[in-house]
């Protein structure tokens, strides 16, 4: 009764060395190229939209076949999964709304994203000019709020070139500018 007690050892489930289960289909078949690619597009798009180009360079960098790319695409087009023009006006809208992005740098990144340049055009002709102004005034009052004690000159040069790395042109940015800091309480004559 004193003696020591045998560990079993852990079963394995599911290992590769274990035989195939009886019927089960042979280790060497040749994966479906098709079956790959639609599984790759789905998990990218259940991620977060994608436009045909951002999925084209994915499917390549998994070394799948040219024609099945083509075909996989063209099938999630036909059902509505993949949309470029879509995809391009919700790109717009949200750059817009959440980083205050104007036309110029919302049309690079419709390039970035290999968005066909009549489909960007069509969603950068909805960017409503007066929205753009607007928008840019409140990154100027926002950053203003923070910039207290400067130098008018250190301002201006500061929040123009926050406007221009937004992709506001100079018009526009230093009317804005110009505005902001004539209405600014710490530049209020007394």
């Amino acid at each position: 009764m004193g003696g020591k007690r045998e560990r079993s050892k852990p079963r394995r489930r599911g290992r590769a060395e274990d035989p195939p289960a009886e019927g089960a289909a042979a280790v060497d078949a040749e994966p479906d190229h098709e079956d790959v690619a639609r599984q790759i597009v789905l998990r990218q798009l259940a991620m977060a939209p994608r436009s045909r180009a951002q999925l084209e360079t994915k499917l390549r960098q998994r070394d799948c076949p040219e024609d099945v790319i083509t075909r996989v695409l063209d099938r999630m087009t036909e059902v509505g999964l993949l949309d470029d023009e879509a995809y391009a006006a919700m790109l717009v809208r949200s750059q817009q709304a959440t980083k205050g992005l104007a036309k110029r740098a919302l049309a690079h990144e419709l390039r970035k994203k290999g968005i066909d340049k009549d489909l960007a055009d069509a969603a950068l002709d909805e960017v409503d000019p007066e929205e753009e102004r607007r928008t840019a005034r409140e990154l100027v009052d926002k950053k203003l709020r923070s910039m207290g004690g400067l130098a008018v000159e250190v301002q201006t040069r500061r929040l123009a070139g926050m406007l221009a790395r937004k992709g506001y042109g100079s018009g526009v940015a230093y009317s804005v500018i110009r505005d902001a800091i004539a209405d600014a309480p710490e530049h209020q004559r007394d």
